[in-house]
């Protein structure tokens, strides 16, 4: 089994930022959440002010509409559902690893074609989470594990930090100015 872990945050260099970063479009005000709602991180955007950004929501672009019903990975993390032994479902059975997966690969696409080394993702989703996900039984329970989206990301070389990774590190002051 392939173990990824989430980027150390301390690796992540000014130098290592210049260039565009994905990001999770929620994050910056978009209202692609599940519940048409947004993430906005006002303190994420003021460390990336003068950062290019390229906003993604690999829900949408595997076409799932907004608002859609909640999804959790059930049996495994993004890296067994990539390799077809994991599902994505709704609360109510509904399998949605299809478009999960067609979202994650949209997604790399748009990350290597515009040469992407870093993405920005929001923790605890089925998609983009680098760090923590919820259990599968709907209890909001999370456990250690990647979004499928985040999984196929670095199985591709591509570093992904979560929001609150990224916004701890610029705090801890380790990164100076960020380009």
């Amino acid at each position: 089994m392939l173990l990824l872990a989430s980027v150390d945050p301390s690796t992540i260099t000014n130098e290592r930022l210049i260039g565009l970063i994905l990001i999770s479009a929620c994050l910056i005000g978009c209202h692609c959440r599940y519940d048409g709602k947004t993430n906005l991180t006002a303190s994420l955007l003021e460390c990336l002010a003068d950062q290019p950004l390229i906003p993604i929501c690999p829900e949408q672009l595997g076409g799932l509409s907004t608002p859609r019903p909640p999804c959790e990975i059930h049996g495994g993390d993004g890296e067994k559902v990539l390799a077809g032994s994991a599902r994505v479902l709704t609360h109510d059975d509904q399998d949605l690893t299809k478009a999960f997966v067609r979202g994650a690969r949209e997604t790399l696409y748009l990350a290597q074609w515009q040469k992407i080394r870093l993405a920005i993702l929001k923790s605890k989703s089925p998609s983009c989470s680098p760090d923590h996900i919820y259990d599968g039984t709907f209890s909001h329970r999370l456990v250690p594990g990647q979004g499928v989206t985040a999984t196929l990301l670095q199985q591709h070389n591509i570093d992904v930090i979560s929001e609150s990774d990224m916004i701890s590190h610029k705090d801890d002051g380790k990164m100076g100015n960020v380009p």
